[in-house]
């Protein structure tokens, strides 16, 4: 033992004497030249090559590494022993990560690649205008060298579209607003925003279920129809137009796509924009990946038919922009409240070239009434889906009762849900008029659907009372003309006299017989 010893320490200083004498013997350039031949000769041997992959680029944050860390949460969480929880800021859920310094194995494809989380201490810094992190962070990553091409190009591309994906999922939705007057946030952002809540959904939207699907299978095509449009040369958008009596769930429509689809709302007030190029201006401020919602846009801006108005002398192509109930287009520009939006601008906005300045984004405007827009604004392209929002339905009023009571059709009377569905189609009513009334009794179940069928009942009643009093109105109508038409015929007999006027007051009395006849039939 004590041989092997004196053995060892002979070494030691043999190595020690020779690394003095190679470093007073050799300069540093060539034993850095040694070394790095050295490496090239081993790495020609090896079989794998390395990927460094750091947390900080020169002075910028380097934005694959953020898309690794979030890309090898959804399988840390699985495979890993040792892991690093973290919640950013508007994040609803928890990511998982690697801790300092772990790995683990990925496929890709039946290419299999090796991470590793490198962390290390920082060398101590200079004076910085921007101060490091005092640690050196980032993912070495390890593949065969036949599998280069794979890993630089389709596997790198599958990770950075993951972890979008993934940061879209965890980060809440925004809803954005323009801000008053085209006025700039502290950012220099012409749009302010707020967490998106809203919990509708497709499950919960009373609708028939048929329409629901397809319009569900639309919004699917689209987000995952990258390659489609770029295939067909157009732009990654797509127009859906809302129509229908108020309280039919336009808004709720709205809420569910995006919470469907997890894309951002931004909600744009026409009468705080004054010119197309404002309008074009928010327009490039919107990002990908968002729905771009304007409301009761007959009320917020006049796109009456113009075929309807075309022996007006007022009609032409520019459309002002005027808030509901101010009795004009606005006042002049001098005073700061003139809207000159034309409707080719508002046509350009959703369907011309500046349409084309994002990807992934879908525009949806709501009516009431359809029959004002004009044409221009409803074809394909600019509106390419028409949805129309109707009363409810017998299978949207077993979704609300579902919603508000947790009643399944098992639950109610088998005679009670006939008569419901009986009355439901004369009576009329919007899914936001059936709410309240379940509301309103939410705690009495069984009384809660006895009070919707007497809504239901009143209403029809009233729909049938309404109907019979507008025919009655149109026959004495009729009754009052034929009248009229006598009397004037019996003075022309009194001036004129003798049998010619007579036989006129004949053919009338046969005339208006026949039309009582037609009347009646």
């Amino acid at each position: 033992m004590k041989e092997l010893w004196t053995t060892l320490a002979s070494m030691m200083g043999v190595w020690a004497f020779s690394q003095s004498l190679i470093q007073v013997v050799f300069p540093p350039e060539i034993r850095f030249a040694i070394l790095k031949i050295i490496h090239r000769i081993c790495n020609w041997f090896s079989a794998y090559c390395y990927y460094d992959i750091t947390e900080i680029d020169g002075v910028n944050t380097n934005e694959l590494y953020n898309a690794v860390q979030l890309y090898l949460s959804s399988y840390a969480c699985v495979t890993g022993n040792r892991l690093s929880l973290t919640r950013g800021l508007n994040s609803s859920s928890i990511t998982f990560g690697l801790s300092n310094n772990d790995s683990l194995i990925d496929a890709f494809n039946g290419v299999k690649v090796h991470w590793e989380h490198v962390v290390t201490p920082r060398n101590s810094q200079t004076f910085s205008w921007r101060p490091l992190p005092e640690e050196k962070r980032g993912f070495l990553l390890r593949a065969k060298k036949k599998d280069k091409s794979v890993v630089l190009g389709d596997y790198l591309d599958f990770v950075m579209e993951k972890a979008n994906e993934i940061r879209r999922k965890n980060q809440d939705r925004l809803l954005y607003t323009n801000s008053r007057g085209g006025s700039l946030d502290s950012r220099g952002h012409p749009w302010e925003s707020v967490p998106f809540k809203h919990p509708s959904t497709f499950e919960t939207l009373a609708m028939d279920p048929v329409k629901k699907a397809e319009i569900m299978a639309d919004l699917l095509d689209f987000a995952n129809g990258e390659s489609f449009y770029q295939r067909t040369g157009r732009a990654w958008k797509r127009g859906y137009l809302l129509y229908g009596p108020p309280g039919t769930g336009k808004s709720s429509m709205i809420a569910a796509m995006a919470n469907f689809l997890g894309y951002d709302i931004y909600d744009l007030e026409l009468t705080e924009v004054h010119t197309n190029s404002e309008l074009r201006k928010l327009l490039m401020k919107t990002s990908s990946k968002s729905i771009i919602v304007i409301e009761d846009i007959d009320c917020s801006i006049n796109l009456t038919n113009r075929k309807n108005n075309s022996s007006s002398s007022n009609s032409s192509s520019n459309y002002n922009v005027s808030p509901p109930g101010s009795g004009g287009g606005g006042g002049s520009s001098e005073d700061g409240g003139g809207n000159t939006i034309t409707l080719s601008g508002l046509l350009n906005f959703t369907d011309g070239l500046w349409s084309c300045c994002g990807s992934e984004r879908i525009f949806v405007f709501t009516t009431n009434h359809i029959e004002k827009l004009d044409p221009a604004l409803l074809r394909s392209g600019r509106m390419d889906m028409h949805i129309h929002m109707s009363y409810s339905s017998f299978a949207a009023l077993k979704i609300l009762l579902k919603n508000f009571l947790g009643y399944n059709e098992d639950d109610v009377e088998k005679e009670l849900l006939e008569q419901l569905e009986q009355v439901m189609e004369r009576a009329e009513m919007t899914p936001a008029d059936i709410s309240e009334v379940l509301i309103k009794n939410r705690r009495n179940k069984d009384k809660a659907v006895w009070e919707l069928l007497e809504a239901l009942k009143a209403r029809a009643e009233m729909k049938d009372n309404k109907g019979s009093n507008n025919n009655a109105g149109k026959n004495n109508t009729i009754e009052d003309e034929e009248q009229e038409k006598r009397a004037l015929l019996v003075e022309s007999s009194n001036e004129i006299g003798g049998d010619e006027s007579q036989e006129k007051c004949n053919k009338c009395d046969d005339v208006n017989d026949d039309e009582k006849a037609n009347t009646k039939w």
